[in-house]
């Protein structure tokens, strides 16, 4: 009996120790099986519990009894089972108080069958202490009786009522094996289970019995093995590792991502803009179940790490144009409000002034945008605001006024370049292009009719000079041909022909001999 009481002991202290691996709590249902010594309690000697107290163990005879149950978890604390055992209720019948009196023995076949209400009322680590009671009934039949004679005869079989309780506690052995190991008893309505009924009648039969069992557990909806915040249901909804808070490893747990932030719990990048929700959520602030947070029609991976944009703001540089915008649609730079440092930003060019954002002059007037906007209050969109046949820049660099057209006159002596007439190659016939170029000039003379002006030709360093210069005066000559035949007077007009000799830059390109090939307007008089 102490080998086995020991033994009892020492499984204990080797289950405490432990880890936790199994659930106490949220399992639905389980199943089991225990064995119990039993330590009756009646007439003839006992542990004292009933009165007939004797600490010897002298009377002591291997009392078994093997259960099986099913639980149901009513709520994390209460549970209730059904249980049916089959076991000897046995022992040595000793009598007597101060001398000894052996009697044989009895042995009666029990099977009990009961309800069992368990308590668990705390949350503990690796353990969980628990105490029970119930009621139920218990068919007895007699096997051995004791050598001696009831005054009131006993039933030597029937059903009897049982009243168990008891306090035990449950240990891990893996995820959902649990070892169970408790100390009760039960306490039934008969005087019959010793085979021997006492004259008064004043004990009835029971035991005390330490138990220890296996217990198998289920799991229900709400079971959160890997403390994830998803309960076993919603994982397998989702598709998620039961045992792993964070299936995808994008560092959110699949409990936050399902329920909190609605990302993809199986995805890293649930909305495939190239940033894990992790970064979405603690890093950078962005949505991570849309792929362009700012609707600005560029995703938030290739704003922050090929544009350089805010992924949060849809206009970056507060230009007046979104981000996507700028990138996609007028390839401007969605860092810099001013893209062409023409001093009108990108949206005030698109929107307002109908310029080109990516040129900072688009008229092709000598001045910016920004500048014929803000200071001159010309039109950026127009070589010659004013209509007068003197470009803008060309008025701004003279000294005269873009806005008024009066003063378009040609300073003396100033050379001015008929930008847009143009030649075939070697040929002096005046092309239509060039005509809506020679209409300002024309204009000018017919608007001052007392000046007299110097048409001049000028070609590049391709060919020999003297045939440059026939080839640059016989342009002239058409020019002043073309201005006569419109009704100006030939003598108010000379035509020189200066080949190569003045060019306006050096010869050294394609297109610098491109400038070099022009027709100039200079007043002489």
């Amino acid at each position: 009996m102490k080998k086995t009481i020991f033994f009892l002991v020492l499984v204990g202290l080797v289950v405490i120790c432990q880890q936790t691996h199994a659930q106490f709590k949220d399992w639905e249902t389980k199943f089991g099986f225990r064995g119990s010594i039993l330590f009756p309690e009646n007439d003839f000697a006992n542990l004292g519990f009933s009165g007939s107290d004797n600490t010897s163990f002298d009377w002591f005879k291997a009392s078994l009894l093997g259960e099986a149950f099913f639980a149901y978890e009513l709520t994390k604390v209460l549970e209730l089972s059904i249980n049916g055992g089959y076991g000897k209720y046995a022992g040595k019948a000793y009598g007597g108080k101060t001398i000894v009196k052996r009697y044989g023995e009895y042995e009666t076949t029990i099977i009990p069958i009961y309800l069992r209400f368990r308590v668990s009322p705390f949350e503990i680590k690796g353990w969980n202490p628990y105490f029970y009671f119930g009621g139920g009934v218990m068919n007895f039949n007699v096997d051995t009786k004791p050598n001696i004679v009831s005054k009131n005869p006993p039933q030597d079989n029937g059903w009897v009522a049982i009243i168990p309780a008891g306090i035990g506690a449950e240990f891990t052995l893996s995820d959902r094996v649990l070892l169970d190991f408790g100390l009760g008893g039960a306490l039934s309505s008969s005087y019959d289970l010793d085979a021997f009924k006492a004259r008064s009648n004043s004990t009835w039969d029971s035991y005390v019995n330490a138990s220890l069992g296996l217990t198998f557990t289920g799991e229900n909806c709400e079971a959160d093995k890997d403390m994830d915040g998803l309960g076993k249901c919603d994982e397998e909804k989702f598709g998620t590792d039961q045992n792993n808070p964070d299936t995808d490893g994008d560092g959110l747990n699949d409990g936050e991502e399902a329920l909190n932030y609605k990302t993809n719990p199986l995805e890293i990048d649930s909305d495939l803009d190239g940033l894990s929700d992790y970064d979405e959520v603690i890093k950078t602030k962005t949505d991570p179940s849309v792929s362009d947070s700012d609707a600005d029609e560029l995703n938030d991976g290739e704003e922050l790490f090929k544009y350089k944009t805010n992924p949060l703001e849809t206009d970056t540089d507060k230009d007046g144009l979104t981000d996507g915008q700028e990138v996609n649609t007028y390839k401007t730079d969605p860092l810099n409000a001013d893209t062409d440092g023409d001093g009108l930003n990108d949206g005030q060019e698109i929107n307002e002034y109908k310029t080109d954002p990516l040129m900072a002059d688009t008229d092709y007037d000598g001045l910016k945008d920004g500048e014929e906007v803000n200071n001159l209050k010309t039109d950026p969109l127009k070589k010659d605001t004013d209509g007068g046949t003197v470009e803008d820049g060309i008025e701004v660099r003279h000294g005269t006024d873009p806005l008024d057209p009066t003063d378009d006159i040609v300073k003396m002596g100033v050379p001015i370049v008929l930008e847009g007439i143009t030649f075939a190659t070697n040929k002096f016939d005046i092309t239509p292009e060039s005509e809506k170029v020679l209409m300002g000039a024309l204009k000018t003379l017919q608007t001052y009719a007392d000046i007299l002006v110097e048409i001049s030709g000028h070609t590049d360093n391709v060919g020999n000079n003297s045939s440059n210069q026939k080839l640059s005066q016989r342009r002239a000559d058409a020019v002043k041909a073309w201005l006569v035949a419109k009704g100006i007077a030939p003598d108010r007009i000379s035509a020189v022909g200066y080949g190569e000799e003045s060019p306006r830059v050096a010869n050294d390109t394609s297109e610098n001999k491109r400038l070099n090939r022009r027709i100039e307007f200079k007043r002489i008089k």
